[in-house]
């Protein structure tokens, strides 16, 4: 049971998709660089053994000294493993390659499943005063993405405007389908955003047309496209919102923000 007296929990969503290169980790990043510039306070937390949004947003491996790995399997409190980025009221729990092993580390563990959902319900996460924990999920249906769908509260699917875009989400619907009659009732899906969009392009026109056909409103409004400053921030390890502010990409992210903090009553409380 709840307790009345503790704050309301953040918004948790999971950033997945099992097929890699669709720009989960890039909307991840700059999705919560977008919230943080509405008035969220917002965590990412890295479950990709990769460690690509640790990167992405700052946090050098060397300086990756308590991450998601010790928070799942040495049960240490995620406040101890949270650090600050160069974007304030932007926390990362980072992610080393430790991480890869975790699915035959945590097969014993009868609570393998629910390891991550604790983590972010326990006590000292109240004092970080989140409104938003966004979850990078590494590009398989792992143990690592089960965590993270029974700790969300809702799925955010990155779809890449490509050709079989849409054949890869059967699987990811079913895992979403089986987590919910099983452990996690309340999981809903946030919606798909279409990335990589090239409007010049007939077959990204085309993969929008399908989308919106087959998944109708749970497709989001706002299209990423395909922009060179957005594949440039990484490398700088910044959002593109700090790296180019007036850039298509930032301009999107901006969007998709608006687009989901509306639906969750935070951008007219912060307005």
């Amino acid at each position: 049971m709840s307790d009345p007296s503790r704050p309301k929990l953040p918004r948790i969503v999971a950033v997945t998709n099992q097929k890699g290169g669709v720009g989960k980790t890039t909307t991840a990043i700059n999705l919560a660089a977008a919230l943080v510039e509405l008035g969220a306070r917002v965590l990412v937390v890295d479950l990709d053994p990769q460690g690509n949004a640790s990167t992405g947003l700052g946090i050098e491996a060397q300086d990756r000294t308590v991450t998601t790995y010790d928070v799942l399997l040495d049960d240490v409190p995620i406040s101890e493993a949270i650090q600050g980025t160069i974007i304030q009221n932007l926390l990362i729990c980072p992610a080393n390659a430790d991480l890869a092993s975790a699915d035959i580390e945590l097969v014993a563990n009868e609570k393998r499943s629910f390891l991550l959902h604790d983590a972010l319900r326990a006590i000292d996460i109240d004092a970080l005063a989140l409104d938003y924990v966004l979850l990078d999920c590494p590009p398989s249906l792992s143990l690592l993405t089960v965590n993270a769908l029974c700790a969300a509260h809702s799925v955010l699917i990155p779809l890449q405007s490509e050709f079989f875009a849409l054949e890869g989400l059967s699987q990811l619907m079913l895992t979403i389908r089986q987590v919910r009659e099983a452990a996690n009732p309340g999981l809903r899906i946030e919606g798909v955003v279409l990335t990589m969009h090239d409007a010049r392009n007939n077959l990204s026109q085309q993969v929008e047309a399908d989308a919106r056909a087959t998944l109708g409103d749970l497709v989001f409004k706002t299209i990423v496209p395909r922009n060179v400053r957005v594949s440039e921030a990484p490398s700088f390890a910044m959002p593109v919102l700090s790296y180019d502010s007036a850039s298509k990409g930032s301009e999107a992210y901006r969007a998709l923000a608006l687009e989901l903090a509306v639906r969750h009553g935070i951008a007219q409380e912060r307005a």
